[in-house]
């Protein structure tokens, strides 16, 4: 089955936030915004020394995971859905202005200034329909975040 792959680069790891990019196809996306990185070893789970999970103040782990799209009962709307994140639940790829917004997920729009995203719903809105038209046709989607 044929698969499009969504790679997200964590760049600046800060101590309350981490700022990131997705791209694909060779392109940059937008950046992302998530909550503090706890995966210190990248195994794709938070399970070794010095590694804990804070709910609400933790980034998914390091990894490769099947997104879908789905209608999302919290937020109202189709959004992503990142499935199978040891550890996590309910892990969305939405616009968020600031952390404290993120609760695990991936955070999506233009880093305008220190831990902080502008045009979420532009690049919110972007990246559903992309997945969507994606998954219709058939292809397998997923996130690599790296």
């Amino acid at each position: 089955m044929e698969r499009f792959n969504l790679f997200l680069e964590r760049l600046f790891l800060k101590p309350k936030y981490t700022i990131g990019v997705i791209h694909f196809d060779g392109k940059l996306f937008c950046n992302t915004l998530e909550d503090t990185v706890r995966d210190l070893n990248k195994d794709g789970d938070l399970e070794d020394y010095g590694e804990m999970k804070i709910y609400g103040e933790t980034a998914i782990p390091y990894g490769v995971y099947k997104v879908i799209v789905n209608y999302s009962p919290k937020l109202k709307r189709e959004l992503p859905l990142i499935l199978d994140v040891k550890h996590f639940t309910g892990i969305r790829i939405h616009k968020v202005r600031s952390a404290a917004g993120t609760l695990g997920c991936v955070g999506v729009g233009k880093n305008t200034s220190p831990g902080i995203l502008t045009d979420g719903e532009y690049f919110e809105k972007k990246l559903t329909a992309l997945l969507k038209e994606k998954i219709a046709a058939g292809i397998e989607c997923y996130i690599n975040i790296v």
